[in-house]
């Protein structure tokens, strides 16, 4: 078997397909290459690897993943431990929200107790990250829960955000009752993706309303759902956040019986000192929000 075919094969069953794996690969290499090469896999062995849509390892492929992961999960860890000079390396999986707009502080804040410090960072949804840190793909993972984690992986909640919408200062809105009594809720929902818990438990307190209000525009941030709602998009999606100042032209409603989102840092086993540096980094900022 080509080595280099199998690298490929357990970035596929690691990220669950061919499209996700030529993302979260560490060097570039185009789908088509990906898809040809595992075909050759695929043909050396006499079997089929994985079922494509949707994507499901046959029994043969899960037999060849769990022979080969030991090998290629721990080849970055392996390095670092060799390596003359060694540096301090941690890996984190979060949300792109998180990644994104809270993570760079926190990275900095830890970077300043352990000088050399080396980064891998992962997004993905709740489901993917618990997968990777029992896996030991992953160190770290901070993320809004879906669900209570699946045991062994450890949580501590960081902070708990009651759901809020955005309308712009002169909307005739000033509570939620007042969209709820609608025949039809005409305004566009701004929302982040319905695989957000944000927009998960909202979906989920509409439907126990029987209210229907799908996403009429799904934003990538929170930052941007306030930006639309501000040009008169329609009515935003976020959380309440403290101490956060809204621009002067929102107007913040509050939404009674829908569920929080709890903030939360996962991990496996006992967290490393540099684990523990970053669990209470992110307490602080959480704190300090």
């Amino acid at each position: 078997m080509n080595i280099h075919h199998l690298e490929l094969f357990y970035y596929v069953a690691a990220h669950g397909g061919i499209s996700e794996a030529v993302r979260r690969m560490p060097y570039g290499i185009q789908q088509p290459a990906v898809s040809s090469q595992i075909l050759q896999l695929e043909d050396d062995l006499g079997v089929k690897l994985f079922n494509r849509r949707p994507f499901q390892l046959t029994e043969e492929g899960e037999k060849l993943y769990k022979s080969i992961r030991p090998f290629f999960a721990n080849l970055e860890k392996i390095a670092d431990e060799i390596r003359p000079t060694r540096k301090h390396r941690i890996r984190i999986g979060a949300s792109e929200i998180v990644l994104r707009e809270h993570l760079p502080p926190i990275i900095e804040q830890v970077r300043r107790h352990f000088p050399g410090l080396s980064l891998s960072l992962r997004s993905g949804y709740q489901q993917q990250i618990e997968a990777w840190l029992l896996q030991d793909m992953i160190d770290l993972a901070v993320i809004a829960l879906s669900s209570p984690p699946t045991p062994p992986i450890s949580a501590q909640v960081l902070t708990v955000l009651p759901l809020v919408l955005l309308v712009p200062k002169g909307s005739p809105f000033k509570k939620a009752k007042d969209i709820w009594a609608c025949d039809k809720i005409e305004e566009t929902l701004i929302s982040l993706p319905s695989t957000e818990p944000i927009t998960d438990h909202f979906q989920k307190g509409l439907a126990a309303m029987e209210i229907d209000w799908p996403i009429g525009i799904e934003a990538s941030s929170l930052m941007l759902i306030q930006e639309y709602v501000l040009n008169g998009y329609g009515v935003g999606l976020t959380v309440a956040i403290p101490n956060n100042r809204l621009n002067a032209g929102l107007r913040v409603i509050s939404l009674e019986g829908f569920d929080p989102v709890e903030v939360a840092v996962l991990w496996q086993g006992q967290p490393a000192p540099l684990a523990q540096a970053f669990i209470e980094a992110m307490g602080a900022r959480a704190r300090n929000l």
